[in-house]
């Protein structure tokens, strides 16, 4: 047989791929197999040392509290890489550490350090506290200490059992409340007009563009939330500290001459006025703690578990029937929506998928949403809808905030409950409308065209608001405003003339709102998980399943092998616009405002009529 060059290549290169491609199935499969047997390990021996007696929980929060993680595990770990991601810690890992904690006879105490823990709602600040209380009725004390307390911080640091300051540092307790900005001169220098349309006297999600200073319904509601709510922060605290009632505001009051009596220290002003037990340093609570505890040589301090730890012990359970809850938290968009916002379609589909699975008895809808697009509100309403009709309970838990299109999404649910403290209601109706024809006229922009009918092109930001436009669009949201009192009237068993009287896009706490019987109670997240599973009749022993959009196959990598694996993009963000001469702070809260009329352009929220607070956490 002759010698053919190629055919021998041909050959060389075929068994040469035969030996790579079986080279990479071994790889694989041997990669499989050790993240397979570690996870294995992990879900079967715990994964780590055992917990010895007199153990402390190192209760250390840090970022801000929310109910769900933003983004995915892709996003969160490319973010940490580039060292501009903000923590976050959900609410139920801190009830499930201190709930489970409460029952372990390992642990003895817990220390709460709050000093890297960021914002969130009097409601979700509560729920952790009513969770130290029950930590603390089981006989296991609680000790707090903080370099400085801002008002959130301290409101959990009140619940423990010993509070300590650095002798350098503060309690600041200011109160709810704050100073908008309006923009009407600022816009008419501008040559910017805005419109706004809506259905609701309280309805005030527009003023600051429109007006110099707050109307008089919108002062009125907002007076009437925030002391409603000062009244709940500042009777809690002081009970928490066995103060007298009404000490709080007499020190802020009379902060003046506390402060002098004090000798100017604001640290010795805490321990007179009783906010606080003590000063100590960090390396005195220290010792504190080894007097009382055990100490541990490896670590050369107190025996102790930090959060996290505590947290990856903690095994759920897989089996069984459930309750299953559903997150919808951050504003309401009509599509599909990333865990930590919510989404139309993505947020009806996991509530879909809970009707669906038969191990799944009842739903829990925890709200956490100032609202948004009232589409993608009613197609989440309409899905709770259909999964009572299918015979399962519903029950809505309103967290910090549930307000217009987050109290539309709570209306089809067998109960609805609320924190004392939640910003509920404002059922009304929006739609903004920015033009910009007066500016490109200063410029020499001039614009003109031959459309074949008026409608045409409705709403060009370039040229002053059709009238013809404005009236359809009116009609338009008085028409959703009708539909959102008519299915808030058969919800709440009453009449829509009934809930016009207390809609109007006006705003509510939770204790206001049962008032006004918008809500059926005023209770807590676990409140609605004992209801839920009370109405399914399931077992005491019930297991909760949070029903979450499933990760991707690259979300998956990405938490298996971190974010190393991956290549950094730069992100580009530039604030061109900032005024000059302003403080940063001042600056970055007028381009949130302003930007937030440009996103409303450019996104077509425009023509959408929303049911939108524009409502902060206080």
């Amino acid at each position: 047989m002759a010698f053919t060059p190629v055919r021998w290549i041909g050959k060389g290169f075929k068994y040469l791929w035969t030996a790579l491609d079986f080279s990479r199935r071994i790889v694989l499969n041997l990669l499989m197999l050790i993240i397979l047997v570690s996870i294995a390990i992990s879900l079967f021996s715990g994964g780590a040392k055992k917990i010895e007696d007199k153990t402390a929980l190192l209760l250390d929060l840090k970022g801000t509290l929310v109910e769900q993680h933003t983004g995915s595990a892709r996003e969160t770990l490319l973010a940490e890489a580039r060292g501009d991601i903000k923590k976050t810690t959900q609410l139920r890992d801190i009830l499930a550490v201190l709930d489970q904690a409460a029952k372990d006879p390992q642990i003895s105490s817990a220390v709460l350090l709050l000093d890297d823990m960021g914002g969130t709602g009097l409601p979700m600040l509560r729920e952790v506290a009513a969770a130290i209380d029950r930590f603390k009725a089981t006989g296991k004390p609680v000790i707090a200490w903080g370099s400085s307390f801002d008002q959130r911080q301290y409101y959990l640091a009140a619940h423990a059992n010993e509070v300590y300051l650095h002798p350098m540092g503060s309690v600041m307790i200011t109160g709810f409340g704050r100073y908008q900005n309006y923009y009407r001169d600022a816009l008419d220098k501008l040559g910017v007009t805005v419109t706004v349309l809506k259905a609701g006297n309280f309805k005030s999600f527009g003023e600051p563009y429109v007006a110099n200073a707050p109307s008089a319904e919108a002062a009125e509601a907002e007076s009437f939330l925030y002391n409603a709510m000062w009244k709940t922060y500042t009777g809690d605290v002081e009970k928490a500290r066995k103060l007298p009632a009404g000490s709080i505001m007499n020190g802020i009051n009379d902060l003046s001459n506390l402060l002098t009596a004090s000798g100017g220290d604001i640290a010795k002003l805490a321990v007179n006025t009783k906010l606080v037990d003590g000063l100590k340093t960090r390396d005195e609570i220290r010792e504190l703690m080894l007097k009382r505890g055990i100490r541990d040589e490896q670590i050369k301090s107190f025996r102790q578990i930090p959060f996290e730890d505590y947290l990856a012990r903690i095994k759920p359970k897989l089996f069984g029937d459930a309750v299953g809850v559903v997150v919808a938290s951050g504003e309401i968009s009509e599509g599909m929506a990333p865990p930590g916002s919510i989404g139309g379609l993505s947020t009806a589909s996991l509530i879909r998928k809970a009707r669906e699975d038969d191990s799944i008895k009842a739903i829990v809808l925890r709200v956490d949403s100032p609202g948004g697009s009232a589409f993608g509100s009613e197609l989440i309403r309409r899905e709770l809808e259909l999964t009572r009709k299918a015979g399962k309970p519903v029950v809505v838990s309103m967290g910090n905030v549930a307000a217009s299109g987050g109290y539309w999404i709570s209306m089809a649910s067998d109960e609805v409950i609320a924190d004392e403290a939640t910003i509920t209601g404002s059922i009304g109706v929006i739609a903004i409308l920015p033009t910009a024809d007066k500016a490109v006229e200063k410029l020499g922009v001039h614009t003109a065209g031959s459309p074949t009918t008026w409608l045409a092109d409705p709403f060009n930001p370039l040229r002053p608001l059709n009238p013809r436009f404005a009236e359809v669009l009116q009609g338009s949201i008085n028409h959703t405003y009708a539909d959102f009192t008519g299915k808030a009237a058969i919800a709440r068993k009453t009449t829509p003339e009934k809930i016009n009287e207390v809609a109007q896009g006006r705003v509510w706490t939770g204790a206001q709102a049962k008032e006004r019987g918008l809500i059926d109670n005023v209770g807590s997240f676990a409140d609605a998980l004992k209801s839920a599973s009370s109405r399914a009749k399931l077992p005491q022993d019930y297991r909760i399943s949070y029903i979450e959009r499933e990760p991707s196959k690259f979300d998956r990598f990405f938490s298996i092998f971190g974010a190393q694996t991956a290549k950094v993009l730069q992100e580009q963000f530039k604030l061109a616009s900032v005024p000059s001469g302003l403080p940063p702070t001042a600056a970055t809260q007028i381009l949130n405002d302003l930007s937030w009329l440009n996103e409303v352009n450019k996104e077509g929220k425009s023509f959408t009529a929303l049911t939108h607070c524009l409502c902060t956490t206080p």
